[in-house]
């Protein structure tokens, strides 16, 4: 029984094994023609060419002009063997038996409409920074230029004078256009550092509890009240309401920017923080009664009628 499971096994493999070779025989006498867009595996890089096994009777070549428009490309460091790569066949014989392909002409095939589906997608990918240019800097992602303005670097806008800095950085971005026929791509990180400083901020905010008395500085003043920078990446608003105990036309008319104020969080909901300067206020008005009270009291304070006509003199 053992002996037939095991002939069982070995015809089997026999069966899938000419399969797989009858497989790369059909494959290696397809028809190809100049112009195609062929996909191989790297099996070879030396400093002016690339070898592509094509699972064709020939291997393809890449010549170093061919594989990449960006200026920062390394044949050394960005490919290597293993590599799956895309290329579009310029000639079928370059003279020593070999097909010769262009990684940069498929890029103008096939790189478009994967930037369509990163549109589309908001998917977040990775780009290294090759120059600064006015108003932004410049990244190629599937080998295509593009331009990452200054207000989309960051969460606040890049000064021309500071865009240097980021060249030769890697940053994530999305892409925000892909237009084909204009070869306008334009990418943009500031939406990821956004959602990223928010999820830092929920962290923090629920870490905060209602009832704590802290010190922040206004940072801003609105008709509807102050915003208040509390450090630590946080923020809250005293109400107009909660400013002061008697009634204010504008938080100028108590308060300016940078001044620096005592608040209590009088809530929290949905990641923002309430608070109040009045609440302060009241405790301590609340705290001075008592203390009078205790002060002219010499045994426990008290109300009654006798001791109101007592003290008037009666």
């Amino acid at each position: 029984m053992e002996e037939k499971n095991v002939n069982e096994v070995t015809e089997n493999q026999k069966v899938e094994s000419m399969e797989d070779y009858a497989d790369v025989i059909e494959r290696s006498f397809r028809k190809l023609e100049v112009g195609d867009v062929v996909e191989g595996v790297v099996s070879g890089v030396e400093e002016t060419k690339v070898t592509v096994d094509l699972d064709y009777y020939a291997p393809g070549i890449i010549m170093l002009e061919d594989l990449s428009d960006d200026p920062h490309f390394s044949i050394r460091n960005d490919i290597h063997a293993g590599d799956k790569i895309s290329a579009t066949i310029k000639r079928m014989d370059d003279g020593r038996g070999n097909i010769l392909l262009s990684k940069k002409e498929a890029n103008k095939v096939i790189a478009w409409d994967r930037l369509k589906e990163l549109l589309e997608s908001g998917e977040v990918v990775s780009v290294k920074i090759s120059e600064a240019v006015k108003a932004g800097v410049v990244a190629y992602l599937e080998g295509v230029r593009a331009f990452i303005p200054a207000s989309k670097l960051a969460l606040s806008f890049v000064e021309d004078s500071d865009l240097e800095n980021y060249v030769g950085k890697t940053i994530d971005v999305q892409v925000i256009t892909a237009d084909k026929e204009d070869s306008k791509l334009v990418l943009s990180a500031k939406e990821i550092l956004r959602k990223k400083a928010d999820e830092e901020r929920m962290t923090k905010v629920s870490n905060v509890e209602v009832g704590l008395v802290t010190e922040g500085t206004v940072e801003s003043l609105q008709n509807y009240g102050a915003f208040i920078d509390l450090g630590n990446g946080l923020s809250g608003l005293v109400h107009i309401s909660q400013i002061a105990n008697q009634r204010i036309s504008h938080p100028s008319s108590v308060l300016k920017v940078g001044q620096k104020v005592k608040v209590k969080v009088i809530a929290i909901k949905d990641g923002k923080l309430s608070l109040s300067m009045k609440a302060l206020d009241d405790v301590m008005a609340k705290e001075i009664t008592e203390e009078e009270i205790e002060y002219k009291s010499e045994g426990e304070a008290t109300t009654t009628l006798a001791d109101l006509l007592k003290k008037a003199g009666f």
